[in-house]
């Protein structure tokens, strides 16, 4: 009977951790599938809004700025007042924003939409990341962060396919409309399976340091958008990049002064979480800023369709969700976590190189080996990064720890989009400089915008052939998307370096087999 009811009981228990993954790994996926859904659908969403490659940028920055900026505050909401309350909260502000943005008439209103969705999407990462942390110890914290990448890695696998299928066949509004139904069954879901936990000893939410924060992404994104347009050594630029400055020099020194900071800062003193967290970030600009501007580079550069092109990012994208299940099972007991993290940053960056090398080609079949690198590499990183820096972080300030690493993989991306945006316009500008030297100066201005964003099919230059036009426009949108690749790279090699100096295999040993 004893031996009955023993097993009856491990059997619950089972179950519930089973909901538990389900509850904090589905929030993750449909941040994902969104995110991706949307990046397939930017060229449709430039058509419909009349919009430029800056006008596209904050489509997706917007969103990413809202989300990284709030991540650290959203954490510590979820450690004072409770992460299910805040998870649900969260759900319920990114809904109601989806249905906005598909509502969208303008784009300055999808623009202010998508900033709405990426606040309630900050609040769902950091509380879900935090109640998955609390719930699991030891051994099963690692197997449940794997789970937590398998699934991410279903929604950005499936988020280019999807995306595809729904702009071609039902309009972009419905890359927004999707999560309505997928966000109501959640909230249900949390309200009856997850039980509400908080950090006993929170206090107050520390808005200087949000304050600060928060201006200082936002300003250092701003000038890295603007300054493709307004010159480098424009004042406002100037300014803006000093004041960004100013500001987080502000806000670590507010951070020193707190008695609960929203960021503990004395958790960077130690090598292996500051080398998790460059890992965490360069995971973002090897691979997460690659799912918004390969889709297109495959639609403008190589003339595909956003269905077609969504497939195409299959060899890229179905490794993030198969690769971290056999590394779980084959490597995770094998090889410490700084071998993974090397490991993972160096097939990123071999696969940008062979990016790099092929992208003049102008044909698909050779990109298809950089997928794979890249999606194998980013596979092994996806939940692997999450896993390292918990490892040092104590399980009460998980709401911290959660949103720390949201805020870095997010920050990466946002300044991911506009650092190599930047580097793909400057490239662009140079090639159809020289090639039309006499152009007057707003005439390149606004040709190297369309060319940037997509927009090859529309293109008029008086003097100059169509034909010769376009041949132009493909070569020189070919080039920038070579010296993208390549600054990628060269990004990603500097810290698969740097991260294995820094972390120590004997704090990140070899999981144990289950």
């Amino acid at each position: 009977m004893d031996h009955a009811l023993a097993s009856d009981v491990a059997a619950q228990r089972r179950r519930r951790e089973r909901l538990i993954l389900i509850c904090t790994s589905a929030p993750s996926f449909m941040l994902q599938l969104d995110a991706n859904i949307v990046s397939v659908s930017l060229t449709s969403i430039a058509r419909s809004l009349h919009a430029g490659f800056s006008g596209i940028e904050w489509v997706i920055t917007a969103y990413m700025l809202s989300f990284a900026s709030l991540l650290m505050p959203a954490g510590a909401l979820a450690d004072r007042f409770g992460r299910k309350q805040m998870l649900m909260l969260g759900l319920g502000i990114f809904t109601l924003a989806s249905a906005l943005c598909g509502a969208a008439w303008s784009l300055p209103v999808l623009i202010a939409a998508r900033a709405l969705q990426g606040a309630g999407a900050a609040l769902q990462l950091s509380s879900a990341l935090a109640t998955l942390s609390h719930s699991f110890q030891g051994e099963a914290r690692g197997r449940a962060f794997s789970f937590w990448g398998s699934v991410v890695g279903i929604g950005i696998a499936a988020g280019p396919v999807v995306g595809g299928l729904i702009t071609q066949t039902f309009g972009w509004q419905w890359a927004f409309y999707v999560n309505l139904p997928v966000g109501i069954v959640l909230i249900a879901m949390i309200a009856r399976v997850i039980e509400s936990s908080r950090d006993p000893h929170a206090m107050r939410i520390d808005l200087p340091g949000v304050g600060c924060f928060a201006g200082a992404l936002f300003l250092v994104t701003l000038a890295l958008i603007e300054g493709t347009h307004r010159g480098w050594r424009d004042p406002w630029i100037v300014g803006e990049l000093v004041c960004a400055a100013l500001l987080f020099a502000l806000f670590v020194t507010v951070e020193q002064r707190q008695t609960r900071p929203m960021l503990e800062l004395q958790y960077f003193r130690k090598p292996t979480y500051l080398g998790a967290v460059l890992a965490q970030f360069s995971f973002s600009i090897g691979m997460l800023t690659m799912l918004t501007f390969l889709p297109i580079f495959l639609q403008s550069g190589l003339g595909f369709g956003s269905a077609i092109a969504g497939l195409m990012m299959l060899p890229m994208v179905v490794p993030l969700f198969v690769v971290p299940r056999l590394v779980s099972r084959h490597l995770a007991h094998r090889l410490s976590g700084r071998a993974l993290l090397s490991l993972g940053l160096s097939l990123v960056c071999a696969g940008l190189i062979a990016f790099y090398l092929v992208a003049n080609l102008l044909a698909y079949e050779p990109l298809v080996v950089g997928m794979l690198l890249v999606g194998v590499g980013a596979g092994i990183l996806n939940g692997e990064t999450t896993k390292v820096g918990m490892t040092v972080i104590p399980k009460e300030r998980s709401g911290m720890a959660s949103g720390v690493s949201g805020t870095v993989r997010f920050t990466g991306l946002v300044l991911g989009i506009a650092v190599l945006g930047a580097v793909l316009y400057g490239s662009i500008e140079r090639s159809v400089s020289r090639a039309l030297p006499a152009m007057s100066t707003s005439d390149l201005l606004h040709l190297v915008q369309n060319i940037a964003a997509g927009h090859l099919g529309q293109l008029t230059v008086p003097g100059l052939d169509v034909a010769a036009l376009h041949r132009l426009s493909v070569h020189s949108l070919a080039a920038g998307y070579q010296m993208l690749f390549l600054c990628a790279a060269l990004f990603m090699l500097i810290s698969a370096i740097l991260t294995w100096k820094l972390v120590n295999p004997l704090e990140t040993p070899p999981a144990r087999p289950a």
